[in-house]
């Protein structure tokens, strides 16, 4: 079939062959070059025995290599699995034994994570980027097996509030059907469009927004190896940038740079931030250079940005994300199902052609999040009466730490393998840089104190995931009728938890 992100890289090698793909730490890519090379990839798997619906995963930080191997995967017809290079081995194995990934591609440098994640379950087979990335190969090539679009494409997993990794499921049609009508909304995403990331690729909007987003459009994707904020003020003047997404800590640490007080930024048109409350100082900041920076609402379930603030409406309602879009619609549901009133608080339920089709292979959690055709967010908000949509809070417990979401059951459950812990609770601590951070609150008895807490951490989760708050205390965490630990009243006591005790790290 022709609709497939596959489809899209041919016709631009074909037609704009010598225009930039990929710029990363000013090595470039052309498209012709980024068509034959994810081709070779795509071939080479086949050739290993990939076959159309298995999962692959790649693992590894922003490459120009990275993006190459994981279009090879998609063209090859295997879903892509994407895996954060931050994870420790046992969060890797979830993530591989929840996809069922048998293979995994991966750059040098990642030999001991890979050998700790095999050692943890079955056996997978493992590829490096060079053995499938010859960049000294010639020949065009314009190899992609034929796919039904609405087939598994890629694997987003996400973590829930109860702890427990879901693969969000996104098939050729519906990351097209986000690029489409991004390509109507937003004036800095058209064909041939210059966008800079300066987030992971292996996340929703690097991979979606990033790299899909700017293959489709036959745009120029600049590509950070890490975020370096005047690198990024800079290079969005010099490389006149029209797109650009990240969380608060970007926006606001750009803001803070000399680089940005000089740069011309008359280019940017597009500019968009979700994944923590933006301050209204920041808006302005950006604003005073002539750029309207815009809140969005989203989840990856919804490929990420289901709604962003109208540029013509950002100085007037910053604290509001707009009311969808053109064929993304949205409403607040009241508990008994009715839809709310203007200005009264419900849940947020979605709906468009850019939603996923469900969770991988798990039909339970697919079935309880849509409600009549609309995806549940399990997020609270209010509409006004024109529709524009305002979040409030999140019925989940997800902490989100610089767009980073952190499930505090999984933190809760490491915790709890220390001997003297009795009780854990993890909740979500103000942290001026990234918005949230973990803090655990925790009854112990014996010989536990917060340095073993977090030396526990470090060996066992994600450097972000990692408390920088440990309350240790003696009475009983306070409890609910039903047994749980009730978390609202440990949220109520330990709202000022960043005033009170000293950050860890």
């Amino acid at each position: 079939m022709a609709a497939t992100i596959g489809s899209a890289l041919s016709w631009w090698a074909r037609v704009k062959g010598d225009r930039v793909a990929l710029v990363v730490d000013g090595e470039e890519l052309t498209y012709r070059e980024l068509q034959d090379r994810s081709s070779r990839v795509a071939r080479a798997l086949v050739d290993r025995g990939v076959t159309p619906g298995d999962r692959v995963g790649v693992l590894g930080p922003n490459s120009l290599v990275w993006p190459v191997v994981a279009l090879g995967v998609m063209k090859a017809g295997a879903a892509l699995v994407p895996l954060n290079p931050r994870l420790r081995p046992a969060e890797l194995r979830k993530v591989l034994d929840d996809a069922g990934s048998r293979l995994v591609i991966l750059p040098p440098g990642f030999d001991e994570v890979a050998d700790g994640t095999l050692a943890l379950g079955d056996a997978f087979d493992r590829i490096e980027f060079a053995e499938l990335v010859d960049p000294a190969a010639t020949g065009a090539d314009d190899f992609r097996v034929d796919i039904d679009p609405d087939a598994p494409a890629a694997l987003l997993f996400t973590s829930g509030s109860t702890g427990l990794s879901k693969g969000v499921v996104c098939t050729n049609r519906t990351l097209l059907s986000i690029v489409f009508e991004a390509s109507l909304v937003e004036e800095g995403l058209y064909p041939g469009t210059t966008s800079l990331l300066v987030l992971p690729l292996v996340f929703t909007p690097g991979l979606v927004w990033g790299l899909l987003m700017s293959v489709v459009l036959g745009g120029t994707l600049v590509i950070e190896p890490e975020f370096v904020p005047g690198r990024a003020a800079r290079l969005l003047a010099e490389r006149r940038v029209r797109a650009v997404f990240g969380v608060p800590l970007v926006f606001e640490s750009i803001s803070r740079t000399p680089e940005f007080a000089e740069a011309d930024l008359s280019s940017l048109r597009t500019a968009i931030v979700g994944g923590a409350a933006v301050p209204a100082a920041l808006l302005r900041r950006w604003a005073d250079k002539g750029v309207a920076l815009r809140q969005i609402y989203g989840m990856t379930e919804a490929g990420g940005v289901a709604t962003a603030t109208l540029v013509d409406e950002a100085a007037d309602y910053p604290a509001w994300c707009g009311s969808g879009s053109i064929f993304t619609e949205l409403k607040v549901m009241r508990a008994d199902g009715s839809t709310a009133d203007p200005g009264e608080e419900g849940e947020i339920l979605l709906r468009g052609p850019g939603v996923t089709p469900g969770y991988w292979n798990d039909p339970d959690s697919t079935a309880s999040a849509f409600a009549d055709g609309w995806l549940r967010s399990g997020d609270l908000g209010r509409q006004d009466a024109e529709g524009r949509l305002q979040f409030v809070d999140r019925l989940k417990d997800l902490i989100i730490t610089g767009g980073i979401n952190i499930s505090p059951v999984e933190l809760e459950r490491v915790i709890g393998q220390l001997d003297g812990v009795e009780e854990v609770a993890v909740i979500a601590a103000r942290d001026d840089r990234f918005g949230e951070t973990p803090a655990a609150i925790v009854k112990v008895s014996g010989d536990v104190d917060e340095a073993r807490i977090i030396d526990h951490c470090n060996a066992l989760v994600a450097d972000y995931k990692v408390p920088r708050y440990v309350v240790l205390r003696d009475e009983p965490l306070p409890r609910l009728p039903s047994g749980k630990l009730a978390k609202t009243a440990i949220r109520a006591e330990y709202r000022d938890v960043a005033d009170r005790f000293e950050k860890l790290r």
